[in-house]
């Protein structure tokens, strides 16, 4: 006869690495330092931050609500030892549905279990009748976390109300933007078509607002209260305290580069544009900027046209960049690396008109980094009104940047000049 082979039934939870690590975290707990009002407070709030849901949440709260509230003080010991037949009763699920739920918990770190060889829950009690340990339901694992998950909470709730008062407040600026729209206005008909096409191209981006990120309903909001503020005529909200747009910097020419593209008013910017890729329409027009775009340098140096080679260019910190066009956080851009700047250059694209061929070209001949620094700056001038068609203008830049004349530092520092004088004034 064979030997005979005894399947023995194993004894205890399934222990990972993981959960062995949280039953040590619940062994340093610090009794009495969280009440169990505190932590009942806390498990209703666990849902919002996804931890867990609803069923577990109410599973989590019963038990500790099961221990007493001595067990949190200095000499207690909060361990449960109901049996999930019990537990199943009393939240009305079934018994099987208890045990899983339990194991859920274990995994996420908000209980931790010790099962006896029968898998019985019980206490152990020294002479005194205090509750020394036992194999049972450990929720001082709970007091151990409490500041970390009390912070996430705190974190989930905040996001919650950013991105409310963030959808609330995009909506109404669409709809004062829709307004607006049939306000009569010292407007062109061609104006009013122009941002009424960009209001709709706004919209069409964010698409369901109720669905989309706040950081990109900030920066639509910015949109369309600019949008508001051209067809009310309004000046430059950094432009408020001035008497006029035509004296801010009367004397800055002499100390940098003042740059305008056109002498042109926004009501006839579209007869400059080409309709294909919202650019240049006349080609005179579009040489000359070719020409004269961009920051004349004092010591201007001819490179070789049939061999276009990528000058090193002036590096300028992206604080210097940051301070020299406000353009950008007027767009909600508020890029913290240069990466930043680099991954939000397809939307500044966008947002000021520019081809996504012009975008290519530009970061084929100049470099990402570089490249985005152009689209920055072209979006500032943009924003200031200095350039009607700043996808013609970026092909000028890129047209400079293989001749090798481009001087990028110059054009920020320049324009952190023109900053700094108009805030003087």
């Amino acid at each position: 006869m064979g030997e005979t082979q005894m399947n023995l039934r194993p004894s205890g939870r399934r222990i990972t690495p993981q959960r062995a690590h949280f039953r040590r975290l619940a062994e340093s707990a610090e009794i009495g330092t969280v009440t169990r009002a505190q932590l009942a407070i806390l498990v209703q709030s666990l849902p919002c931050v996804g931890l867990i849901n609803g069923t577990e949440s109410h599973l989590l709260l019963a038990l500790v609500n099961t221990a007493q509230a001595d067990a949190f003080d200095k000499s207690g010991r909060p361990i449960i030892f109901k049996s999930n037949q019990q537990l199943a009763f009393e939240i009305g699920r079934s018994v099987g549905r208890v045990s899983r739920m339990l194991s859920r918990l274990f995994d996420a770190g908000l209980v931790t279990m010790q099962d006896s060889g029968n898998y019985k829950r019980y206490p152990i009690r020294n002479a005194q009748g205090e509750i020394t340990g036992g194999c049972g339901i450990d929720l001082r694992i709970l007091i151990v976390r409490y500041a970390e998950l009390d912070e996430m909470v705190r974190r989930a709730r905040a996001e919650k109300k950013a991105a409310d008062a963030a959808l609330r407040r995009y909506r109404g600026a669409l709809r004062n933007a829709r307004q607006a729209l049939a306000t009569p206005a010292e407007q062109s008909r061609r104006v009013v078509g122009v941002i009424e096409g960009r209001i709709d191209r706004v919209a069409d981006l964010i698409g369901i607002a109720g669905k989309a990120p706040s950081r990109n309903l900030r920066r639509a909001t910015a949109l369309l209260e600019w949008f508001v503020d051209r067809l009310m005529q309004l000046p430059r909200r950094s432009e408020e305290g001035q008497k006029t747009q035509n004296m801010t910097c009367p004397h800055v020419e002499n100390g940098m580069h003042k740059q305008t593209t056109t002498p042109y008013p926004l009501a006839n910017s579209n007869d400059e544009r080409r309709s294909a890729a919202a650019e240049q329409l006349n080609p005179v027009r579009a040489g000359s900027a070719s020409k004269w775009a961009f920051e004349e340098s004092l010591g201007r140096r001819r490179s070789e046209i049939n061999q276009p080679q990528r000058l090193p260019q002036t590096m300028v910190a992206l604080r210097d960049v940051l301070r020299a066009l406000p353009a950008l956080k007027t767009y909600g851009f508020t890029p913290a690396t240069w990466g930043d700047l680099a991954r939000a250059m397809p939307l500044m694209c966008r947002f000021a008109g520019i081809s996504e061929d012009a975008r290519r070209r530009a970061i084929d001949l100049m470099g990402e980094q570089q490249a985005a620094v152009a689209v920055a700056v072209t979006l500032e001038k943009y924003d200031r009104q200095d350039v009607k068609s700043p996808g013609g203008y970026l092909r000028a830049l890129t047209d400079r940047a293989a001749a090798g004349e481009l001087h990028l530092a110059r054009s920020v520092f320049g324009l952190a000049a023109r900053n700094s004088m108009e805030i003087r004034h």
